[in-house]
């Protein structure tokens, strides 16, 4: 019996120790209200109504003017965008080292979207395109939401809304091809997230990242891929909505960019 107690109390007193060397930080205020933001959206994705994609318009694009050989080229062509700017998005983490978590999927995600959009451009008239599509922009999204909530959260819950946003997104566009609720909820509920975020006061010791001037981009693309005739009438025919959506999509990461670059260099200047 005394060595039973003896072993116990020795367990006891080790307890202790093993929780004080890893301790784990109560949750912040803004951690539980960003927690109860996901369960809002889960629930809606799980339980609302489904949208079928068999039902639902394919979007007739208006511009399909070949160039060069290139069908629809100014849909395609314009998503060359994206890869400028995730191309420029990551030489400038290689020069930091306190970016914020999900910068560098941003920037994945917005080469991911050249490519897949610029596949489904090719042929629009196809939509089990859409999937190579959506999957890069569900990444450079949880890569964005990644980015906001390190910025106005904690760190731990960037890392936590990153990976999250990235299962769900890529769930959801997986299977949009059946049932576009996930969809329409990880993209409009994520902005509706991210603009709750930009009206937060930046944690201490964060970047500083403008993201008002992403989600501002964001919108302007909306508005032109809902303009897309309007636009391509209006210009006489020299550019659609649709193509200026591109273009405003991937000006969203110049917020970002600047705020990534050295300081140090415009001080000198």
């Amino acid at each position: 019996m005394l060595r039973a107690d003896s072993r116990v109390q020795a367990t006891n007193a080790l307890l202790p120790s093993v929780s004080r060397r890893y301790p784990f930080p109560a949750l912040q205020l803004r951690e539980k209200y960003l927690i109860g933001a996901f369960l809002v959206l889960a629930l809606a994705a799980l339980f609302a109504p489904a949208l079928p994609a068999a039902g639902w318009h394919i979007p007739h694009f208006v511009d399909m003017r070949s160039w060069l050989g290139v069908p629809n080229a100014g849909d395609v062509l314009s998503n060359l965008a994206f890869l400028a700017l995730g191309v420029w998005g990551t030489e400038r983490l290689r020069r930091r080292h306190d970016a914020p978590v999900g910068a560098s999927w941003f920037f994945v995600g917005l080469i991911l979207t050249c490519l897949g959009s610029g596949f489904y451009h090719l042929d629009p008239d196809m939509p089990q395109r859409l999937v190579a599509d959506r999957l890069g922009m569900a990444v450079a999204f949880a890569g964005f939401l990644g980015i906001a909530a390190s910025e106005r959260v904690s760190v731990r819950a960037g890392e936590a809304v990153l990976v999250l946003m990235m299962i769900a997104g890529l769930l959801a566009a997986w299977v949009a091809r059946e049932n576009l609720t996930p969809w329409v909820v990880v993209q409009f509920g994520g902005m509706a997230l991210a603009v709750g975020l930009a009206l937060t006061r930046p944690r201490p010791g964060a970047l500083g990242m403008p993201l008002g001037g992403v989600i501002v981009f964001y919108v302007l693309a909306k508005l032109f891929e809902l303009g897309d005739v309007t636009i391509f009438e209006a210009t006489g025919h020299l550019v659609s909505g649709h193509t200026l959506k591109h273009l405003s999509a991937a000006l969203a990461a110049l917020p970002v960019i600047w705020a990534l670059r050295d300081r140090r260099v415009d001080e000198r200047c």
